[in-house]
């Protein structure tokens, strides 16, 4: 019997890496949050609070074009302690700078196959984007529960 060659398209390729690094990050003690806009207008596709406060962002790569055209994820730099890209198990990493994190995912799980440098944030720019991750994932709750504000 022939094998058979699945495609994704671009959105089931960011969903499924997207859900496989968070469930990674969860598995590792931080708590991840989707989507959450930062101060400068930019948004983080995954951004994460660890046990001890760390922050590490996340940027997902559906495909080697949207790596090329979006040059954007320096611009997270300045709000978080650690910076990783998470990519499908297929992308081709030798394209990736080496400076940050590299997670592989797929839509069940994921791998951290390269450590975030760590570079702190200073603390009352921490102590900010603290307490707007606790208040974001505090109206994310509310709503999925159906409790209108």
């Amino acid at each position: 019997m022939d094998a058979i060659a699945f495609t994704f398209s671009r959105p089931e390729t960011t969903s499924a890496v997207t859900r496989g690094a968070a469930r990674l990050l969860g598995a590792t003690g931080y708590a991840p949050l989707l989507e959450v806009s930062l101060p400068n207008g930019r948004r983080a596709d995954i951004m994460a609070l660890g046990r001890r406060g760390e922050i590490l962002i996340v940027e997902v790569k559906s495909s080697v074009e949207d790596f090329r055209v979006d040059r954007k994820w320096r611009d997270y730099l300045e709000y978080c302690d650690r910076f990783a890209f998470a990519v499908a198990p297929e992308f081709p990493r030798d394209i990736l700078p080496d400076e940050p994190g590299l997670i592989v995912a797929d839509s069940f799980d994921g791998a951290m196959l390269r450590e975030a440098v760590a570079d702190p944030v200073s603390g009352p720019r921490r102590k900010a984007i603290t307490l707007a991750f606790g208040r974001l994932a505090a109206m994310r709750a509310i709503a999925a529960s159906g409790v209108s504000t």
